[in-house]
């Protein structure tokens, strides 16, 4: 029964990889390998060997000799666990997926008033390297924030109305990919995969930063560095002034653009004071937000309106439910169906026997691990892996194979090899596959002229990790 729910998630995992080439989106496998697993792991409960503890990090003692039910004790069955483990991994996966739902609809909040034109006024130049070097560094800040996913289409859309040439576009994009990546990495907000790893007590926000700030800026800089001596980013670009001094549609747009990165920022704050869950925090600044964005948009809605005619007359007057309207629902459904995926793979321990036996097998190549048996080698294989598959189920499968503690290196220096090895691929990450999208870049073309960029950029970053963590 193991070969087959290895094999399901093995053909699901496929079926994402390849989610362009057979035109389907990558959340309908996920369901359904999820499902599937789970529903396998219900059906061939009693020949299962060893059961997975989530919570104690360790396998189960005599699960074996359990029976699969036990109406007498029904804490000591095969059942229970697996009700009991079920339970623990849909709400961890319940935590993350509260907290992007909040934090999409602040970003949705912000973009509902024009609040990203406010960014146009930065870009008073029309030299094309220093247009490329406030853009990267606008998408490695803006990354940290609002993740490297939104500020990847905010700064693009402001790209297209500056620049009008669309082959020099597209190395803007490229650059802007490798910079919102290495952005996200170093904030426990800025990717997905780095906001897993925070929320699952794997690394703080105080740790992430002074670990990975400084590889990430190398991750960043290295590559636009090299760019700047390129051909193509010498001169002044073609501009029109009246984009440039073009104002923001609303009058509260600046104002609800810095209340809105101000409420996302406070989260990390917010975890640390309380020590709270991170989605309590988000939930909080989504209320804050969502108060001053019904204020200024003078509507008579009541958020909590039960009136469903009511509602239907005036959601559209309301920016709550407008920005509501335009999450990233099928992206939600992904996360869950990967996230569960792999918790049924730890689950039957899987994922712990094949750490265990990378210990024992992987060379150890360059600096060792502290508290850790685990070569850089497997965490750089990781990172390039990730530009060739979804990073998510990657770090995922990471947090049941491992059991290092709160801080460690290892996990940091997960975080920052899932985080900025996509970019090596225009499909290897959310950022490039939503670039790939607006601006239509192709695959070929992307790795011949952004993937040399960010491989440099990604191992420049690496080794910077590994000579800072010595020293802290």
């Amino acid at each position: 029964m193991e070969t087959a729910i290895v094999l399901v998630f093995v053909i699901g995992y496929l079926a994402i990889t390849l989610e362009h080439s057979l035109k389907i989106d990558k959340l309908i496998p996920a369901l359904v390998m999820m499902a599937a697993a789970w529903a396998l792991i219900s059906l061939g409960l009693d020949s299962f060997p060893d059961w997975f503890d989530s919570v104690d990090h360790s396998l189960v003692e005599g699960f074996s000799s359990l029976p699969v039910e036990n109406l007498e004790n029904p804490t000591q069955s095969k059942l229970h666990f697996m009700e009991e483990t079920l339970l623990h991994h849909l709400g961890k996966t319940a935590e993350i997926l509260v907290f992007l739902l909040g934090a999409m609809t602040i970003v949705e909040i912000i973009d509902y008033f024009d609040g990203f034109s406010t960014i146009k006024s930065y870009v008073k130049t029309r030299k094309k390297i220093k247009i490329l070097w406030i853009f990267s560094i606008l998408a490695f800040l803006l990354s940290a924030i609002i993740d490297n996913l939104t500020a990847t289409i905010v700064l693009i859309s402001i790209l297209q109305k500056i620049v009008k040439d669309r082959d020099m576009r597209l190395y803007y994009a490229g650059l802007i990919i490798i910079a919102a990546n290495a952005g996200g990495a170093w904030s426990p907000i800025g990717d997905v995969t780095t906001t897993m790893l925070w929320i699952g007590n794997k690394v703080t926000t105080g740790h992430l930063f002074v670990y990975l700030f400084l590889p990430a800026v190398v991750c960043m800089a290295v590559p636009t560095l090299i760019a700047s001596f390129l051909p193509v980013f010498k001169g002044d670009l073609v501009s029109d002034d009246a984009i440039l001094e073009e104002k923001p549609k609303s009058r509260f747009g600046a104002t609800m653009l810095f209340l809105g990165l101000g409420a996302i920022v406070f989260v990390p704050i917010f975890k640390t004071i309380t020590h709270l869950p991170p989605y309590v925090g988000m939930m909080l600044s989504l209320g804050v937000v969502a108060i001053f964005a019904e204020l200024y948009s003078s509507s008579k809605f009541s958020i909590t309106s039960t009136d469903s005619l009511e509602s239907d007359a005036h959601a559209h007057h309301s920016p709550v439910h407008a920005s509501l309207a335009k999450i990233e629902l099928p992206s939600i459904l992904f996360f869950l169906g990967i996230l569960m995926a792999v918790a049924a793979l730890e689950s039957l321990g899987i994922l712990f026997e094949f750490a265990s036996s990378l210990q024992t097998t992987m060379p150890m190549l360059g600096t060792e691990l502290r508290h850790a048996g685990v070569s850089d080698l497997v965490i750089l294989l990781l990172g390039v892996a990730s530009a060739v598959i979804d990073n998510v189920p990657l770090v995922a499968a990471s947090l049941g194979m491992f059991s290092e503690g709160t801080d460690n290196e290892l996990w940091h220096f997960v975080a920052y090899s899932a985080g900025t090895g996509g970019s090596m691929l225009i499909i290897g990450s959310a950022a490039g596959v939503v670039a790939m999208g607006m601006e239509k870049i192709d695959f070929f073309w992307y790795l011949k002229n952004i993937s040399w960029l960010a491989l440099i950029g990604f191992l420049a970053g690496a080794i910077t990790f590994m000579f800072t963590r010595t020293i802290i």
